[in-house]
């Protein structure tokens, strides 16, 4: 009896070290499955060409997932999602949209490109081209394949671009319409009592026209003004007179200025500026001014303002003690300043004041050659020759 019941016991212990052993197992396992979301891998599901394949993978991205479905797409395949879109499910669903060539005509310009885009709109973006909502456009397969190299063929046909000037504010707009009365029923244009259109609307609407609406009375208008870069010139005399060298190119500004119109049968009858906001600042532009003294001598500066070389003697004296330097820029008193604007004498022969020489040249502050002429005028106009001029100076030490 004894030994039966250690037989029984051994029995029993047996079936429960086995049963620990296999809830061990069971513990471990499903405590693997918890720490693990691809265990087992993700589903896949790829769609291409009418094709449908699916896979079990423990790929990262759409990319490695292609890899291990052995599918092999090129850049200008379009895969959606795209090929680097990271898994985090469990399952996917993978489209695949081959690239085909397709001709794009857009007027006289006529494209073969390579593309992946179902739709007008892609395919045109893909083209590198802009397409207006009011474009029209026709998908068609090509009637003759080995002509085109494209089995299909997208063909544009543009709207008319023209300008709509709403109350004084002008946009760009597109429309297919034939006639202006029809291009404002197609936007949904209505007048009220006091609007009034600038032209027929039985008139054809074509390409470049402007289409202008205006209102009787008193109203505003708001438009975008460019404010023009303001300019800086640095004189330099290291560099002759005619050096003209931009040295910052500078930039135009913009600003939204509100105007109160009066208007009276599509006439602007007076326009008041009432307000200005400035959107983008104007940038200087920087430029480099020559002043320095034209290349040769005196003499040669006398002959190109015309002077004979018999009066050269005359001429060579008065500035030598009018000035003293044979410095174009010499203000009376000694002080040089190529900018002064006043009433002292100026110049090589000391005008004054020095801005009556602006009748020899804009340069005249700078250029000893229109001083010169405007000199050869004084002293032919008030003293009938150079040597008139010279002996009136000799006596009275001024002229």
């Amino acid at each position: 009896m004894h030994t039966a019941f250690n037989t029984v016991r051994k029995k029993f212990i047996l079936v429960g070290v086995c049963f620990g052993v296999l809830s061990s197992l069971l513990i471990g396992s499903a405590g693997a499955a918890s720490t693990d979301p691809v265990h087992g891998g993700r589903l896949v599901t790829f769609h291409d060409r009418g094709q449908t394949k699916v896979i079990l993978t423990r790929a990262q991205t759409i990319r490695d997932a292609l890899n291990d479905a052995n599918i092999s797409v090129v850049n200008e395949d379009k895969v959606e999602p795209s090929l680097d879109e990271s898994l985090v499910a469990t399952d996917y669903t993978v489209n695949i949209y081959r690239a085909r060539p397709v001709i794009v005509v857009d007027g006289a310009v006529r494209l073969k490109i390579l593309t992946a885009a179902q739709t007008p709109e892609g395919i045109t973006k893909d083209a590198g081209l802009t397409l207006h909502d009011e474009d029209k456009t026709t998908l068609s397969a090509s009637s003759n394949i080995i002509a085109d190299g494209a089995g299909e063929i997208l063909t544009i046909d543009r709207a008319k671009q023209f300008t709509l000037s709403m109350y004084g504010s002008p946009v760009t707009a597109y429309s297919q319409a034939a006639t202006v009365g029809e291009m404002l029923k197609e936007k949904g244009i209505h007048f009220g009592p006091s609007d009034v259109l600038a032209v027929n609307p039985n008139t054809p609407l074509t390409a470049g026209m402007t289409v202008a609406i205006w209102r009787n009375g008193v109203q505003t208008s708001t438009v975008d003004e460019e404010i023009p870069a303001p300019v800086r010139q640095v004189q330099d005399v290291d560099h002759p007179m005619g050096y003209h060298q931009v040295q910052d190119p500078g930039a135009p500004g913009k600003r939204s200025v509100t105007y109160e119109v009066v208007m009276q049968d599509g006439q602007v009858i007076s326009r008041k500026e009432i307000q200005s906001v400035i959107i983008t600042a104007p940038k200087e532009q920087v430029v480099v001014i020559g002043i320095g003294p034209p290349p040769g001598s005196h003499q040669d500066w006398m002959a190109q303002a015309g002077i004979a070389a018999s009066d050269f003697g005359f001429v060579s004296y008065i500035v030598d003690h009018e000035n003293g330097s044979w410095d174009p820029c010499k203000v009376q008193g000694g002080s040089i300043n190529c900018s002064y604007s006043g009433s002292l004498g100026y110049g090589l022969v000391q005008a004054t004041p020095g801005d009556k020489m602006v009748s020899a040249g804009a340069d005249w502050r700078t250029n000893p050659i229109a001083q010169l002429k405007w000199a050869t005028s004084y002293a032919v106009g008030r003293y009938g020759s150079w040597s008139a001029a010279y002996s009136y100076w000799i006596t009275h030490h001024n002229w």
